[in-house]
């Protein structure tokens, strides 16, 4: 089955980027596709790679990178969001006149046509977060 994950809660103000990361590699496990995963609202705050959580918490930033990197994952940050939450890449960071950027290798800032872009070429859509 081909899946497409949207992961809306932040990574420190709920469990939804935990679960959802948790469901993804499972879902990978048992030999589902996964076409994209969608970051939206606060769930942008998993792709900064500025994210430094206790020593005895989870890195969800890594995990995530790690577990895109290892399945070749689309992983696609909402702009808008991103923006709104200081999450950059390079090329925002220069456009906006911003002395850095903190998007974490392995995601990609694009926009909401790429999540209705998933919801059509996926079985089904899995929702975490609010």
């Amino acid at each position: 089955m081909k899946l497409s994950i949207l992961v809306y809660g932040s990574p420190n103000g709920s469990q939804a980027a935990a679960t959802a990361y948790r469901f993804t590699k499972a879902a990978l496990e048992k030999g589902h596709e996964i076409y994209r995963v969608f970051f939206y609202g606060d769930g942008v705050y998993a792709a900064s790679a500025l994210n430094t959580p206790p020593q005895d918490e989870q890195d969800l930033s890594s995990l995530w990178r790690e577990l895109g990197e290892q399945h070749n994952l689309d992983m696609v940050v909402c702009i808008a969001a991103a923006l709104k939450r200081g999450v950059l890449d390079p090329g925002e960071a220069k456009r906006f006149e911003k002395s850095a950027h903190n998007l974490s290798a392995g995601f990609t800032l694009s926009g909401l046509g790429q999540m209705m872009d998933a919801s059509q070429q996926s079985d089904r859509m899995i929702t975490f977060g609010y």
